[in-house]
């Protein structure tokens, strides 16, 4: 018997189990596979060349949690990029965007295209840093249940409901306002209060379909645009970096210091299925037959995964039931890494050396009609032809990743059906989509193609089965104002517990959502650790 167990050793699990052991709980993580990480892992993937596998980029890794974990003590070390964004717009010399994080040369960039546009990017800037400021704010909090005929509320629930309301109280009217447009308008309609340029406005929108199966016009996806500008690095937000070593770095940190603090990590340690008595989880049952006796079960899974498979919905009242049935999935997500002999050579930026663009996040998604009909060729055919493509380089500024002269890439594709149609599956047309994805890139480095050394290859399938990702789903569940804050999963428990007493979440289908920020699960320890001191 032990005071919790935490099913799924990714990185909130990982956190959460830090967390917990801290105040003087025993706490074991079970973890499926041989490493624990979860999409936050470091793989050789051919000889000599080892990249993130599946989670790429750092910058929503909260610094609370950072500062806990005491991470750069575990050996942790984040170095910036040193440009955001590169956007081939076309295959001629000069036919690129490059953002960077100097806004006057951004500005100096955007002129090139459109002058309004450039004029026009502080206001922007400034608008999005407000909100951003807001949400900031709300993600190390507990949201406050709506829907309480579900669940109980109390002084706990007030006192949420009064912190919520004055973040919003504080704004001005005009800034309420920009914060409904982000929550309720699509990227193109909101970004069109400041922009005109199809490019341009393309560079932006890519974040509201970044891990979003959806058209950049489609309502909702401001706010996903939202949620991948709120971290910061060291303090400066909008940044974006990486973690020497890959991602991987990151979760293994993570692992010694909730290990420092006693906690027990099982690899190997499949869960089948959460053992539920009289409406409470009182422990698990492993694949190979054991039961684990608990005062706690703590999820670190989609909630969808958990309810419909871990649980069983007949252990669930109906209307929760029917909610876990339905709750969105699918990112539409393709994700691939390269071992590489060279560089890319971009006609519209040549050369092999390394440049800045190199070590930018390179995007393949020149205007807005390309980003729409990426999402309309997926949802009519499976995937797009000419698919939405993010490409780090990361060996550009880590050289433990690949040989002398050799180079990896981790590249990030959208538009890709979690399900395909007629009945199809991905295992049989996943090399076939990532040749089309390769064919891609050469278009606009035309030395692409032979350069690729060796690829691993992640369809929407592949994520599901080897990282637990439902639908191939890197968030754990879609980001829809109806699946976000108090409804997350549902409403009535946002406040990471669940219906069935002594079972909680921690993972990414809880408050604040996606992204490697370590903010559900410590999120959920404050509220677990509640709970044992009621009990």
């Amino acid at each position: 018997m032990t005071d919790a167990l935490i099913i799924g050793g990714g990185h909130n699990g990982l956190v959460c189990a830090f967390y917990l052991a801290r105040a003087g709980l025993d706490v074991t993580v079970l973890e499926r596979r041989h490493i624990v990480g979860g999409a936050a892992v470091t793989e050789e993937f051919h000889p000599g060349f080892k990249n993130s596998v599946a989670s790429y980029t750092v910058s929503l890794l909260n610094q609370r949690v950072i500062d806990d974990l005491d991470l750069y003590a575990h050996g942790l070390k984040i170095v910036e990029r040193s440009q955001p964004n590169f956007l081939p717009l076309g295959t001629d010399p000069g036919e690129y965007l490059q953002n960077s994080y100097d806004v006057a040369k951004t500005q100096a960039e955007f002129a090139r295209h459109s002058e309004a546009d450039a004029a026009a990017l502080p206001a922007y800037y400034a608008a999005l840093e407000t909100a951003a400021d807001v949400l900031r704010k709300l993600i190390l909090e507990t949201p406050p249940n709506v829907g309480t005929s579900w669940a109980g509320g109390g002084f706990h629930n007030a006192w949420r409901l009064i912190r919520t309301g004055n973040h919003f109280r504080k704004l001005g009217l005009a800034d309420q306002q920009m914060l409904l447009d982000l929550f309720t308008k699509s990227a193109t309609e909101f970004l069109a209060q400041w922009f005109e340029h199809p490019a341009i406005v393309a560079a932006f929108a890519f974040d509201g379909i970044v891990g979003n199966y959806a058209s950049p016009h489609a309502p909702g996806t401001a706010y996903v645009l939202l949620h991948h500008v709120f971290g910061d690095i060291g303090g400066r937000s909008g940044f974006w970096g990486h973690a020497i070593g890959g991602m991987g770095a990151i979760t293994q940190a993570m692992a010694q210091a909730a290990k420092g603090n006693g906690v027990t990590i099982r690899t190997n340690a499949a869960v089948k299925r959460v053992v539920v008595e009289n409406g409470a989880a009182m422990g698990v049952e492993l694949e190979n037959g054991d039961t684990l006796r608990a005062g706690a079960v703590i999820s670190n899974v989609n909630p969808k995964l958990l309810f419909t498979k871990l649980t069983g919905l007949d252990a669930l009242d109906p209307p929760f039931a029917k909610r876990m049935e339905n709750y969105a999935c699918g990112s539409g997500t393709f994700r691939m890494n390269v071992a590489l002999s060279e560089l890319p050579d971009f006609t519209c930026h040549p050369g092999k050396d390394v440049g800045e663009h190199h070590k930018s996040g390179i995007i393949i998604g020149p205007n807005v009609d390309y980003l729409d009909r990426a999402y309309l060729d997926a949802r009519q055919f499976g995937w797009s032809k000419a698919p939405i493509i993010e490409m780090l380089i990361p060996s550009t500024i880590d050289d433990t990743l690949a040989p002398a002269g050799s180079h990896v890439a981790s590249l990030f594709c959208q538009h890709f059906a979690p399900e395909l149609p007629n009945g199809h599956s991905w295992d049989d047309v996943r090399e076939e989509a990532a040749d089309c994805i390769i064919d891609t890139v050469s278009r606009y480095a035309p030395n692409f193609r032979g350069s690729v050394i060796a690829r691993q290859i992640h369809s929407p399938l592949d994520l599901e089965r080897k990282f637990g990702l439902t639908g191939g789903d890197i968030f754990h569940g879609r980001l829809s104002l109806d699946q976000m804050f108090s409804a997350r999963p549902a409403l009535g428990y946002a406040d990471y517990r669940t219906p069935l007493a002594r079972l909680y979440l921690c993972g990414s289908g809880a408050h604040p959502g996606g992204g490697v920020t370590g903010a559900p699960g410590h999120n959920a320890a404050r509220e677990i650790l509640r709970d044992f001191k009621r009990r």
